[in-house]
């Protein structure tokens, strides 16, 4: 379940709109200036993932800045002095005296400008690649400048260019970071935060934050890397670490997660999120997903919108894939198989997959629903591809969910056992291809907590 909103007051009479989710040290994440709602944005499972992620070892807040959002609409103030009011008013009521600020890209000056003055108060920073130019780098200026007077011509056409500038013009994100667009912003708040992106300039502050720093960038990416090293280099005894796992969107992947909370309590291990073990030997779990009733939904919708649905299917089954650190093996259009080198990764891959067509179909105009099956073996690996009874077998009892569930079999609950997961035994059931019945369990996920 996602966390309850609350609310809280600003010095000037503003309401905030902000959650908290997970113990120990807090941890404040500014907003995300361009699509920052924090009820839609549990729809992305990369972002699910990072919240929940650092929740394991931190007390993990995250608001809705003025003027966007779930916070109060109508005060349209994207000034520094005013994202100070708002951050203040949520430390504040919830009785922090010191947080670490964690700076996730498009944030503007805030995570930097409150560092350098409120020094007292800020027990660590922690910067997540980006531009120093707020993440635009000369060519992505262009592009929003050129862009700029779609605001008031076409709303609708605006939030759906601009949603593909952040995702990427072929992002299968792009209709979950639209539709938060559209909901996080009105044309007003859009054409003043796009005046507060450009104008949003962190380097006066670098050389005054005096907070323990660390700077943390995904190898692969020559910009990335070259802005990492201009933080590091500029924030006194700033510590920089590079990301070998992949990730996608503006949010800290797993070995990021990480690192931050060992940076931000190294001597309580407990607090660190435990690494899930990685299965011995060729073990390995393999997830099936399957997009229910997809030969009819293709024959009612035609090729073209029916493409268009099935890349929303793609882009968070993918997401939640890259979140949790599973490996694609393949896709056949309406279905993923996938492998984990971890159990417990696995089915918190499911459960993410699951959150999110759920959140989706809440609002889309077409439903999705998918079911989910794993299993667990040594697979042969040949040419890119998975071959053996366990790849079989995580097809076959995929085919026995419903839309909506995810069941598995009982070699994956053994190796889940302790994790906090909830299951319900349905019992051994006759396969195709088996010469003995299997014995399956579903995963609750809707009655099992954030892992």
């Amino acid at each position: 379940m996602d966390p309850p909103i609350h609310y809280a007051t600003t010095s000037d009479g503003i309401g905030i709109a902000y959650w908290t989710l997970g113990e120990g040290p807090a941890l404040v994440i500014p907003p995300t200036l361009p699509s920052n709602h924090i009820e839609l944005e549990w729809q992305i499972p990369g972002r699910r993932a990072a919240f929940e992620g650092l929740a394991h070892g931190a007390r993990v807040v995250r608001y809705d800045c003025r003027g966007m959002g779930m916070s109060q609409r109508d005060s349209i103030d994207f000034s520094a002095a005013a994202a100070m009011r708002d951050l203040e008013a949520v430390v504040d009521t919830l009785g922090l005296e010191k947080f670490a600020v964690l700076r996730v890209p498009s944030s503007g000056i805030l995570p930097f400008a409150y560092a350098a003055t409120q020094a007292e108060r800020v027990s660590q920073l922690l910067i997540w690649e980006g531009h120093p130019q707020d993440d635009l780098d000369g060519p992505r200026r262009r592009q929003l400048s050129a862009l700029d007077p779609v605001i008031e011509r076409d709303w609708e056409l605006y939030a759906r260019i601009r949603s593909r500038l952040m995702a990427g013009w072929d992002g299968g994100n792009a209709p979950l970071i639209e539709d938060i667009l559209r909901s996080t912003h009105t044309p007003d708040s859009a054409k003043a935060m796009n005046q507060a992106v450009m104008e949003a300039n962190p380097q006066p502050f670098l050389s005054e934050i005096k907070a323990p720093t660390l700077v943390l960038y995904r190898l692969g990416s020559r910009p990335r890397e070259e802005s990492a090293r201009f933080f590091a280099s500029r924030i006194g005894g700033a510590h920089l670490t590079a990301m070998r796992q992949p990730s996608i969107g503006p949010y800290p992947n797993a070995e990021a997660v990480e690192s931050i909370l060992e940076f931000m309590d190294p001597e309580h291990v407990h607090y660190v999120l435990d690494r899930p073990a990685e299965i011995p030997g060729g073990l390995r779990v393999i997830l099936f997903s399957d997009l229910e009733k997809h030969t009819a939904m293709m024959q009612r919708l035609g090729d073209e919108r029916g493409r268009a649905v099935l890349r929303e299917h793609e882009a968070i089954t993918r997401d939640a894939l890259a979140a949790y650190g599973g490996s694609e093996v393949k896709t056949m259009g309406d279905s993923f198989m996938a492998s984990f080198g971890s159990a417990s990764r696995a089915l918190e891959c499911a459960m993410s997959i699951q959150k999110a067509f759920t959140a989706r179909n809440e609002t889309a105009d077409e439903p999705l629903r998918v079911r989910v099956g794993l299993s667990a073996g040594e697979p042969i690996a040949e040419d890119d591809d998975l071959f053996g009874s366990s790849v079989i077998l995580a097809a076959r009892i995929a085919d026995q969910a419903k839309g909506g569930e995810i069941v598995l079999a009982n070699v994956v609950r053994e190796l889940a056992a302790g994790k906090g997961f909830l299951f319900s035994d349905r019992g051994e059931i006759g396969l195709r291809g088996f010469d003995d019945p299997v014995r399956l369990y579903e995963l609750k996920w809707e009655q099992t907590s954030g892992q």
